[in-house]
């Protein structure tokens, strides 16, 4: 299959192109059914000639170009519009009926907010132009009206509010929230990339609309992304917040799978400066090695790595409700454990050779001891509560 992206250089056509480069070259093994000969990408510096020929040979076109802001409000209807002119007449000049698509907005439902946007009529006359094209061709055409969109590689202070934020706080430059209540939908450019892929194998899902209601047809002449998010202004800029802070509270907010949150901590990173892709961590340090924390959660506990030195023993201490997981990633220990009262004592010797998670177990008291007379035994440690120093739930006792 070749593929023809216009637009090819914008947000959604990179992130387009970089996932069908994975699919091509084998990197994404999701769709071995898939088979990319060529991805055509086209953009401002294309040659006419280039459009030309590779509207004669693709088997697909993508058609993600257009005028967002534009200087006069006269450019919208020539890039949106007028491309979508060029494009349709050529691929009608070498006869080639393959599938097209169009990247739309809802603002061509011109409705509501929407119903004086400049920019909605010439999507909206983009969208009458491809429908009329297919009716005329017989070509599957699939016309997208996006919501808002974000991801990485999404550019700030232009028409994505969330670039816009994420960049802000990122980089700790100055931002406005005019009405936090304010509420968008919101499309993640993975789930988009996902539903182009879905139209390369039929499997697009159509719909009509009522304004800005999707209504899910099998038959529509429109197409949509099933999966958006609605949430407002101040829920993204809270988020970012407290993915700023992490830093100095080691918290990793909840990011469930699927999960607006989850997309949000990936787009932010994106958009982190060099200087704070890295960060310090404050190592407790001793006579007898180190302890530092490493990340924290708000209701799974924490992580944190132990370093003992040759011959030494920590812990010796129990808990009444707190547990542990002690794993050794590297050098050889002795973990012992014996139940508060008793004399048993369950001895595991454990090493980074073949690495084991040892549970410590609430009511008995537990020590780890390095048994190596010249190498550091560096443990991860998993606790199921963060620890607070007014109710630490840690009691001294010797093994």
């Amino acid at each position: 299959m070749k593929i023809l992206i216009t637009g090819a250089k914008g947000f959604v056509g990179k992130n387009l192109c970089a996932q069908l480069k994975n699919i091509a070259e084998g990197k994404d093994r999701r769709f071995p059914e898939l088979s990319i000969d060529a991805v055509y990408e086209y953009d401002l510096d294309s040659r006419p000639e280039e459009l030309d020929a590779w509207c004669a040979d693709a088997d697909f076109v993508f058609n993600l170009a257009g005028v967002n802001r534009p200087q006069n409000a006269s450019e919208f209807m020539e890039g949106n519009f007028g491309f979508a002119s060029t494009l349709l007449d050529t691929l009608k000049k070498h006869g080639n009926a393959c599938p097209v698509m169009l990247s739309s907005s809802q603002q061509a439902s011109l409705t509501g907010r929407f119903g004086n946007s400049e920019y909605g009529r010439s999507k909206k006359a983009g969208e009458d132009l491809f429908l009329a094209y297919g009716a005329q061709t017989g070509a599957r055409v699939l016309v997208y009206r996006f919501p808002n969109l974000f991801g990485k590689w999404c550019r700030p202070n232009y028409n994505s509010a969330v670039a816009t934020f994420c960049n802000a706080i990122a980089n700790d430059l100055p931002y406005t929230v005019n009405d936090p209540s304010v509420e968008l939908e919101l499309l993640y450019i993975d789930d988009l990339v996902d539903e182009m892929i879905a139209c390369l194998q039929g499997k697009e899902h159509r719909c009509e609309f009522e304004g800005l209601e999707v209504l899910p047809a099998a038959d529509g002449r429109y197409c949509y992304c099933p999966v958006t998010h609605k949430v407002t202004l101040g829920e993204i800029v809270e988020l970012l917040k407290s993915f700023a802070a992490q830093p100095q509270t080691l918290i990793v907010p909840e990011i469930p799978a699927g999960s607006f949150a989850k997309k949000l901590y990936s787009t932010y990173l994106s958009y982190l400066p060099k200087e704070k892709v890295a960060f310090p961590l404050k190592m407790n340090v001793d006579e007898r090695g180190s302890f530092t924390e490493l990340l924290r959660t708000l209701s799974c506990g924490q992580f944190s790595v132990n370093v003992s030195k040759p011959g030494i023993t920590k812990g010796q201490h129990w808990h009444n409700t707190k547990w542990e997981f002690f794993i050794v990633v590297s050098g050889r220990a002795l973990i012992q454990e014996r139940k508060i009262g008793t004399d048993e004592v369950l001895n595991f010797e454990v090493s980074g050779d073949q690495i084991q998670a040892v549970h410590m177990l609430p009511g008995y008291t537990h020590n780890i001891i390095n048994l190596s007379d010249t190498e550091p035994l560096v443990t991860l440690m998993w606790a199921n509560e963060l620890f607070d120093p007014a109710r630490p739930d840690t009691f001294f006792e010797q093994v």
